[in-house]
């Protein structure tokens, strides 16, 4: 039942901020839905065959991890993109369109605001609201996106959704994962399997992950992430509306609105949000190419630990001011434990994370010449 992608291993293991870019959100659970029975096989295969490479939908967040609320609703990440830390707590919304490999909508919908990011091809747009502010970029060329319409849609797999949630962690499936069949659910009124992932690692934070699967289309309508001590969802993504077709093209072709404050921004494919559609290299491990060369990943499985080099933390890990305020001193650095995610931040730079317990982190780093202990 393995897939065979692993070059998305570290993408799930952690650095904080690819956590932080996932939307999660409460499960909209309706009647029990009668359904055939299947296999947790035959649930896995219907994923890998689902011909949905369009749809559109309202996807609803809930996280609690334990930190302050770090809602800061502005932009953020030097590009006018927003805050991606903010998704670590509180509750938040996002409607979602996709329609093909280059061309998708994020309109996250703040308490008294609404910030868009739009993608068309090459053109990429950040649009808050809040101060009537857009900032406009032009993305790395992807020549594959333009001549072949059927190539794997990475502009839907890295957005923040249940399906690109669902994806990564099934790309974990092996021999360190018990894997079953739950309850069906009634996920955006549409009747669902549910594919239940238990980690058989002691070391994790995780204790389980439940997949929802759309019976029609086998397109992942929700995941739901519970760590380990904790009665209720530690994260939890779901459609609260879906429609598995092609959306309007008026809404890839955004124009500021009277007024706006309009900035032309430079970006590099080093700069480029992480979900965003990047050229294949050389050096690609896949369609979009690595997210980041540079990083390391000590162990396997669920105890994994990603190590980022001097450097390479994510903007905001640091200068947050809400997120410094729950960095924690320790010897050699600073940390950042919650109920499902820990962060090491070394004095010389280095990264260490997982979803595992401190300790571990202080184990890798002290394996490596680090006095972290």
């Amino acid at each position: 039942m393995a897939r065979a992608k692993q070059r998305w291993l570290p993408a799930l293991l952690i650095p904080l901020a690819l956590l932080a870019a996932v939307l999660v959100g409460t499960v909209q659970a309706g009647a029990t839905p009668t359904l055939p029975p299947k296999s947790a096989e035959e649930i896995v295969a219907m994923i890998a065959r689902t011909e949905v490479r369009a749809f559109s939908g309202t996807v609803s967040q809930s996280s609690k991890l334990g930190l302050p609320d770090l809602n800061v609703g502005a932009p953020g990440g030097g590009q006018g993109e927003p805050s991606l830390f903010e998704f670590l707590t509180g509750s938040h919304e996002a409607r979602i369109y996709v329609a093909g490999p280059s061309k998708a909508r994020l309109q996250v919908l703040d308490r008294m605001a609404e910030r868009d990011v739009v993608v068309n091809g090459t053109e990429a747009w950040f649009y808050s609201s809040a101060d009537n502010s857009a900032v406009h970029t032009t993305l790395p060329a992807r020549p594959e996106a333009a001549t072949s319409p059927a190539a794997p849609d990475e502009t839907a797999r890295n957005l923040p959704s249940p399906e690109a949630l669902a994806d990564r962690f099934l790309e974990t499936m092996d021999d360190h994962t018990e894997v079953s069949v739950g309850e069906p659910a009634t996920v955006a009124g549409r009747g669902a399997y549910t594919l239940m992932l238990v980690p058989r690692s002691t070391d994790t934070l995780v204790d389980r992950i439940a997949i929802n699967v759309d019976s029609e289309t086998g397109f992942p309508l929700g995941v739901t992430v519970r760590a380990k001590g904790q009665a209720d969802p530690t994260f939890s993504a779901s459609f609260s509306s879906f429609d598995p077709g092609v959306p309007d093209p008026a809404l890839f072709t955004f124009t500021p609105p009277p007024g706006a404050t309009v900035k032309e921004a430079a970006v590099t494919e080093k700069e480029a949000p992480t979900w965003a559609p990047r050229p294949k290299t050389s050096e690609s491990s896949g369609p979009a190419g690595p997210r980041h060369p540079s990083k390391d990943v000590s162990g396997q499985g669920w105890d994994s630990v990603v190590v980022l080099p001097a450097g390479s933390a994510p903007q905001g890990l640091v200068t947050n001011p809400q997120l410094a305020q729950a960095l924690q001193p320790v010897a050699g650095g600073r940390a950042l434990t919650t109920s499902l995610v820990s962060v090491l931040i070394l004095d010389d730079g280095r990264v260490f994370a997982g979803m595992v317990p401190l300790e571990r982190l202080q184990d890798v780093a002290g394996a490596r010449g680090t006095a972290a202990g």
